[in-house]
């Protein structure tokens, strides 16, 4: 539930974590740095604040005010790091969720936001840069970043699938197979080498994130996916990337052939492998939606052929 989501990011070391994520936390910064001229004298919003790192980028890049904004308890701390940095008179930071908050003005320039959870919608929090890009955000405003897109792949690696699926024929001699049915279905969250790339990359899902709408997040897409050389489907990895589209543009990937990022890839197991050769396509429909037991939890169907195969993220 909510009280969980918020709960999780009470603790410090959820924001180490990110914070030293640098492909991340550079790319907000240079995103800001590098466009002065976008934020001088503007008025902010920092959605889901943490530890107010990107509220400081805005006030560097020239923001006029920034709300910092965070309904779990590191909103504290993020006042304490505002102070020691002498920048309580430029931002200001409030507890509150974005649904429930009363801001000092009607609307804003610019919502920043890192928003994204693995496989870029887990957790939902898009839902809530929605809210506040149609309740708050100024005629001719931003949103940052401005763009991101799914990507689906496949991959072999005998050595990956024999330690999360094979390895449950035999545990110490005993039978526990049982089990795979729910590590299958549960998907993982890991970093997959390049060189477990079998096939090229399909684009399943555009966000504009000035207008997408909360409905676009329940989608379904076909994907061609053609093999790169001869071997075997173990599963198959998403990923996304993420664009400010500003004078000076900024991206970055979370896929297998770019520097490392906490979101990994997520990784849809299968249960039987694939074989295929090389020149082969794989031809499927992948279904994402939001689970209706919990709503930032994720429900993924993907088939191939007349076979379906259910994942979840929770």
């Amino acid at each position: 539930d909510d009280d969980y989501y918020f709960e999780s990011y009470d603790h410090y070391s959820i924001h180490e974590e990110m914070l030293k994520d640098k492909v991340r936390t550079q790319s907000y910064k240079d995103a800001m740095i590098m466009n002065p001229s976008s934020f001088a004298k503007k008025v902010v919003i920092d959605l889901g604040c943490g530890t107010s790192i990107l509220s400081m980028f805005a006030v560097q890049a020239g923001a006029e005010l920034v709300y910092a904004i965070d309904q779990s308890e590191i909103i504290y701390t993020a006042m304490d790091i505002v102070r020691w940095n002498g920048l309580e008179k430029k931002i200001k930071c409030i507890k509150s969720k974005i649904e429930e908050a009363k801001l000092p003005c009607k609307k804003v320039d610019i919502i920043v936001s890192e928003w994204m959870g693995y496989f870029l919608l887990f957790e939902s929090m898009l839902e809530s840069v929605i809210y506040c890009r149609d309740n708050f955000l100024a005629p001719g405003g931003l949103v940052l970043p401005s763009h991101c897109n799914i990507f689906l792949g496949a991959f072999d690696s005998s050595k990956y699938w024999r330690s999360r699926v094979k390895y449950w024929d035999d545990v110490y001699g005993f039978k526990m197979s049982c089990i795979k049915t729910a590590i299958i279905t549960e998907v993982d969250v890991d970093v997959l080498g390049a060189e477990s790339v079998l096939t090229d990359i399909c684009c399943i899902k555009q966000l504009d994130i000035m207008t997408v709408q909360s409905e676009d997040l329940d989608f379904d897409s076909s994907f061609r996916l053609l093999a790169l050389r001869d071997g075997v489907i173990h599963g198959f990895f998403g990923f996304f990337d993420t664009v400010f589209d500003l004078k000076n543009r900024v991206e970055f990937s979370t896929g297998p052939f770019e520097p490392e990022t906490h979101w990994k890839q997520s990784i849809f197991l299968l249960a039987q492998p694939i074989p295929v050769c090389k020149g082969q396509h794989i031809d499927g429909r992948i279904y994402v939606k939001r689970s209706k037991k919990d709503h930032r939890s994720l429900d993924v169907n993907i088939i191939i052929g007349n076979k379906k195969h259910k994942y979840f993220m929770n």
